[in-house]
């Protein structure tokens, strides 16, 4: 049985696992979610417990969050470098590296793109500002950190850079990343000229039309 993955090319957590499946060569089968394939709707919202994406099915294994997907790939799919290192120490350097993109641009980023798609009456000031806040906070964490590397962790492309790719992407459309930190927007270049990535970015360009914020004219 084939592969598939649930999502949606625009979705920046779908992003995490199609780079991965992409730097692993790995054979599998897009599943839209959108109203024109609502058989692929029911599924996600069987598969996810919030009906959230992505979603891998393989065979009779089915695995939600992106971070599960791009571990059981390093398990069970695909002949490239891991994405998880199999030194230990070195995996936690690169997982903990995922959960602070995650947690601290991916996470607020989503939080100020979700409210501006909310009604007028329903937003959120506050937590938009906390959200832009905490964001720059960790650009400001970030900086030093990232001197002298090319990738986030372990001197290779790890899930680290997965989960940095859409953060950082679509983190820099809704908090720019400011001239004080040069290293942050190099690494940002750099990944978005990783072939792996400049795949994820070409496939979601037809969609910029929905990003509610208005897409910024380059990337």
């Amino acid at each position: 049985m084939t592969l598939a993955l649930y999502g949606h090319p625009f979705a920046s957590f779908v992003w995490k696992p199609l780079i991965a499946l992409y730097e692993r060569g790995v054979s599998f089968t897009f599943k839209m979610i959108d109203p024109d394939h609502p058989e692929n709707q029911a599924k996600i919202a069987a598969l996810s417990p919030t009906g959230q994406f992505p979603a891998l099915v393989d065979g009779d294994r089915e695995v939600t969050q992106s971070n599960a997907v791009i571990e059981y790939l390093d398990l069970f799919h695909g002949n490239g470098t891991p994405m998880i290192p199999e030194d230990r120490r070195q995996a936690l350097e690169a997982r903990m590296m995922a959960d602070v993109f995650d947690d601290y641009v991916h996470v607020p980023m989503q939080r100020i793109v979700g409210d501006a798609l909310r009604k007028k009456e329903e937003r959120d000031p506050r937590g938009v500002a906390d959200a832009h806040a905490q964001m720059e906070r960790c650009y400001a964490w970030l900086e030093p950190r990232l001197q002298g590397k090319d990738w986030a962790a372990c001197g290779s492309f790890t899930i680290a850079d997965c989960a940095a790719a859409p953060a950082l992407f679509y983190g820099d459309w809704v908090h720019p990343i400011a001239e004080r930190y040069p290293t942050l927007a190099a690494y940002r270049a750099r990944l978005l000229s990783r072939p792996s990535v400049a795949r994820v970015v070409d496939e979601a360009r037809p969609y910029r039309s929905f990003f509610p914020l208005g897409a910024p004219d380059r990337d």
